[in-house]
């Protein structure tokens, strides 16, 4: 190791691992889940500032929906260019970098968050905490190399968990301050995040580790960008994560438009969905490492479908809390769906090395390259689909003054992922290896069913 560099990473080596890489990969976990949590808390500020912004700011229900929506679409375009900066700048280095960038959109919205202000401000002020979204596309890629595939869905589900946190935090914060001092009083939230944007950014300085053999591969990412598999977890992961990411942005706004709820009211339950998607986030990587991706993915789709269900029914006949239940269900299987879908990718890629007839240290190579290529642009993608949740429901209420439209979407997106995971990863017949067992699988037994 020289500085915070460390030139020799083997993390299948199973010795390698025991001795001296578990030890070094959970430290960058848990300083990577620090500052990935605090980008998440920046990146859905708004769904908090909208809750502070009465009558006096002028702006409609309309209005506050793209406030959220904008911020949802720059965080999810600057996943991309996040996911390849590990590789070119470091873990670590990136990691405090990021951090720190968080700086500017916090800063920006402490000058401008008053009555007066104009709505193009805010519009721009909203843009610039996308950049919180891509902290996640950074942080995912750089424990993904540190974890052997073994260890991979409970890593990844572990660190994205711990950063969807970020979420509901952030809203806790906002209904302490408006319980306290009041909904005229936006700055006290953003005070309280200053100082620990700092603290994240210096504690990734001084904990954290790159890994030199972590390079960008030019091909690897066009070859990514070529396979469909890649197209095929980014739509799932929309469904997923997407759902996640634009639930948690609209819960509280939703409450208030169509329920008629104060901001304290709608502030004391926004958080508790969020909440609960990222806690299980973890055990959803756990269960696909257990059961298989695919299958936790398709009983997690199936359980939306009758969540959005109950949803739906209490939207027409306006009902809250047969509404929160649904609801909060629903952000409940998001979350399990985000770490099934993610724990997929690496296996799936694996599988796509046995099967162009490798095997052995040549699989696991191919699968690391493949996927470590593919998180960025699934990561993205899916984020996206927090903005047609946002832009969906903006539509709704211009429309009917209701969600139930949206929700209706929403229930025929989820059918279509339904349909996609088991045509694609629980139909066909075995053609790879059982990488757990290291045996053939029966030929009637589906191929894909345990990524």
């Amino acid at each position: 190791m020289r500085g915070r560099w460390i030139d020799v990473w083997e993390p299948e080596d199973e010795t390698f691992w025991r001795e001296k890489g578990e030890r070094i990969a959970k430290r960058n976990l848990a300083f990577s889940v620090l500052s990935e949590h605090i980008g998440f808390s920046i990146w859905s500020l708004w769904s908090v500032m909208v809750l502070f912004m009465g009558p006096q700011y002028g702006i409609d229900a309309a209005g506050k929906f793209f406030l959220i929506a904008t911020a949802t679409l720059v965080g999810a375009l600057i996943r991309i260019p996040y996911t390849f900066a590990v590789a070119r700048f470091g873990g670590r280095n990136w990691t405090v970098f990021s951090a720190l960038l968080l700086l500017l959109p916090t800063g920006v919205a402490y000058a401008v968050m008053e009555p007066g202000t104009s709505y193009s401000t805010f519009v721009l002020v909203a843009a610039l905490t996308g950049v919180g979204g891509g902290n996640f596309a950074s942080s995912m890629t750089n424990i993904n190399a540190f974890f052997p595939l073994r260890k991979k869905g409970w890593a990844l589900g572990l660190n994205a968990g711990g950063g969807n946190i970020g979420v509901p935090v952030v809203q806790l914060v906002g209904l302490l301050v408006i319980g306290t001092a009041g909904a005229l009083h936006p700055r006290i939230v953003l005070g309280v995040y200053l100082p620990l944007i700092v603290v994240a950014a210096a504690c990734s300085a001084l904990f954290m580790d790159n890994l030199t053999p972590v390079k960008n591969d030019t091909g690897a990412v066009l070859e990514a960008v070529r396979a469909r598999h890649t197209w095929i977890m980014a739509f799932l992961y929309v469904g997923t994560f997407g759902s996640f990411i634009g639930y948690s942005f609209a819960f509280g706004l939703v409450l208030q438009t169509q329920f008629g709820r104060t901001p304290l009211q709608a502030a004391s339950l926004t958080f508790i969905g969020p909440l609960l998607g990222s806690l299980v986030r973890p055990y959803g990587g756990a269960l696909a490492d257990k059961h298989g991706g695919a299958r936790i993915t398709l009983a997690t789709f199936a359980a939306m479908s009758a969540a959005t269900c109950v949803v739906i029914h209490a939207s027409v006949t306006a009902s809250l809390a047969v509404f929160l239940v649904g609801f909060i269900a629903l952000f409940a299987l998001s979350g399990l769906g985000n770490g099934s879908t993610y724990k997929m990718i690496p296996a799936i890629f694996l599988a796509q090395g046995h099967r162009k007839g490798l095997s052995g240290e040549a699989a696991e190579a191919y699968g690391r390259r493949l996927s470590g290529a593919s998180m960025g642009l699934i990561g993205a993608v899916g984020a996206l689909g927090g903005l047609g949740i946002n832009l969906a429901f903006r539509q709704s209420f211009q429309t009917a003054g209701t969600g139930t439209g949206a929700f209706l979407a929403f229930l025929a997106f989820y059918a279509a992922c339904i349909a996609v995971t088991w045509a694609v990863y629980l139909r066909r017949p075995a053609a790879v290896p059982d990488t757990a067992a290291g045996a053939e699988e029966p030929e009637d037994r589906p191929g894909y069913a345990k990524v």
